[in-house]
């Protein structure tokens, strides 16, 4: 009898271990409230939500969710509210499936549909604080000041939210920290914006209002300022050129023939005029200028190779002063990329179109390498007034509309795998009456056409030449320098005619391929289009330009 209760008695306690084995692993499976979620999205969402739930507990908002944080190129964050066992990721219109999550650290990448850990990610530590129970602590003040020559993490915070007392709480570890929560006030150095300098290197940091508002879990980046209203990291410059946006778009999931607007602003405190370089530099080192110092805010840059590349923007005012500022960017092959993409669209973005004139637009698209391996392309067009054409599937990838009225016209364009897999992005024009046509900027009238050439009439005939009539007359060889056709300008090649062959001979040449003659090597008469002087991108650009009006 003792035996069998012995047997019953170990039976219970198995299953007891068995019951709180499940219960601890579906814990460990939940994302805690300060638990930090990423994604990476990879797939050419413009935007990204999280949803979350537990069913039967609520969510953390109706859909689509919470709209996620930028914390690099590509990576968005959410830190929760409460504690939660379901995500989905959307843009608004795509979705994932419903994905358990998987805890603390974890990040979902939207084109392999997997988890993985997420190096970026800080340890889960310094969420599980209690911030009500250390909000008076204020006893750190000799750490406000910082120290000059410091080695540490300097780190800014425009304080737009109107916290009464910023503080930074910094990190590497559970056992390595700038202090006990809420972590050290930071110095006010001059309007809304405060300054922290660490005694040493922090990889993460948390601003909060002395513990009360918060910010999630950051990566830690030294020299840049915080917008605690915007939860957005940008550069803090106090130089007198001060830079103040530097961007690539896209920036991420960039595809060889893809169109990279590369972008900047910077101002000069006294108000001099400030001029703007933009450059490109690949894996080996061969540096070239897309758009040398200029007023010029913008360039566009078309990668035909993969590989890494390095964009430098470089600034510099009446005053003297320079500034400078780098990006890395990753160049894709889609020769055999399954999902499609918009490489790009051409009226460029934000551009002008005539009212009552026909307006067209042409997409450049890649990918879909699979089933029949065909695009397809859909147009939605809203007027100033709010109304749309009647859309449908096309495999043109031209699209005419006539704009009727002045205002803003958004088109909206959609491209399709035979899988039915999709990507979408919104071009906004504005019609208007006077705008400048396309062809104003096609150069090809300015080289000699075959209509000038002398007709063999105009040439000199033999009997006017004092030569003895039986010596071999040579009219050709007599004329031959200008009877003979000019090259014209944008052939870069030399085949003769303007191609878009004409446009890849030159960014090859631009990013120094192998093969392709060095811009040195080049014809500048016949290679600069713009007339600056330098052949650049822009001169490749322009070939494109005159490419599709020749068509």
């Amino acid at each position: 009898m003792v035996k069998r209760q012995h047997k019953i008695i170990c039976l219970v306690l198995c299953l007891m271990l068995a019951v709180s084995t499940v219960f601890v692993g579906a814990v460990s499976a939940s994302a805690a409230t300060g638990d930090t979620v990423y994604v990476k999205v990879n797939n050419g969402w413009s935007n990204v939500n999280c949803y979350m739930w537990t069913d039967g507990l609520g969510s953390n908002a109706s859909w689509p969710g919470k709209a996620m944080t930028k914390v690099e190129d590509g990576v968005y964050s959410y830190t929760l509210d409460k504690d939660y066992t379901m995500v989905i990721f959307n843009n608004g219109s795509e979705q994932t499936g419903d994905l358990a999550y998987p805890g603390h650290g974890k990040i979902y990448d939207l084109s392999k549909k997997t988890w993985s850990d997420y190096a970026g990610a800080p340890s889960q530590g310094p969420t599980v604080q209690t911030p009500t129970s250390a909000t008076t602590a204020t006893t750190a003040t000799t750490a406000t000041t910082p120290t000059q020559g410091s080695e540490g993490t300097t780190i800014f915070l425009n304080n737009e939210a109107g916290w009464a007392t910023p503080t930074a709480y910094m990190w590497n570890s559970n056992s390595d920290s700038n202090g006990a929560w809420p972590g050290v006030k930071m110095t006010n150095i001059g309007g809304n914006v405060y300054q922290y300098t660490a005694s040493k290197t922090f990889t993460s940091c948390i601003f909060s209002n002395s513990g009360q508002s918060q910010t999630g879990n950051l990566t830690a980046k030294d020299g840049y300022i915080y917008n605690n209203k915007t939860n957005q990291w940008s550069v803090y410059d106090t130089s007198p050129l001060q830079v103040k946006e530097f961007t690539a778009d896209p920036a991420s999931n960039i595809y060889t023939g893809t169109d990279v607007q590369l972008s900047a602003t910077a101002a000069n405190k006294s108000g001099a005029a400030v001029s703007y370089k933009f450059s490109v530099t690949n894996a080996q080192g061969g540096t070239s200028t897309l758009s040398d110092f200029s007023s010029a805010k913008s360039v566009t840059w078309t990668p035909t190779v993969a590989g890494e590349y390095t964009i430098t923007f470089d600034f510099k005012d009446t005053d003297g002063n320079t500034n400078s500022r780098t990006m890395t960017l990753e160049v894709k092959d889609d020769s055999a990329l399954v999902k499609p993409i918009i490489k790009s669209v051409t009226p460029a973005n934000l551009n002008l179109i005539k009212v009552n004139s026909t307006a067209t637009v042409t997409v450049k698209a890649g990918g879909g390498k699979t089933g029949t391996n065909l695009l397809f392309y859909k147009y939605v067009v809203t007027d100033p007034n709010g109304v749309q054409n009647t859309p449908y599937y096309t495999l043109n990838n031209i699209y005419t509309f006539v704009p009727t009225m002045k205002g803003e016209y958004k088109v909206n364009v959609y491209v399709q795998g035979s899988d039915n897999s999709t990507v979408n992005k919104t071009y906004t024009y504005t019609a208007a009456d006077d705008v400048t046509e396309p062809t104003t900027v096609v150069v090809p009238t300015t080289a000699p056409q075959p209509t000038t050439v002398p007709q063999p009439t105009t040439a000199p005939q033999p009997a006017t030449k004092p030569q003895p009539t039986t010596s071999p007359v040579q009219p050709t060889t007599a004329v031959q320098p200008t009877t003979a056709p000019e090259r014209l300008r944008g052939d870069v090649n030399g085949d003769g005619t303007v191609t878009v062959l004409d446009t890849t001979y030159l960014q090859k040449s631009l990013v120094h391929i192998a093969g392709v003659p060095s811009l040195d090597q080049l014809d500048l008469a016949i290679c600069d289009l713009d007339g600056d002087g330098i052949i650049s991108i822009k001169d490749a650009t322009i070939i494109q330009t005159i490419v599709v009006n020749l068509k």
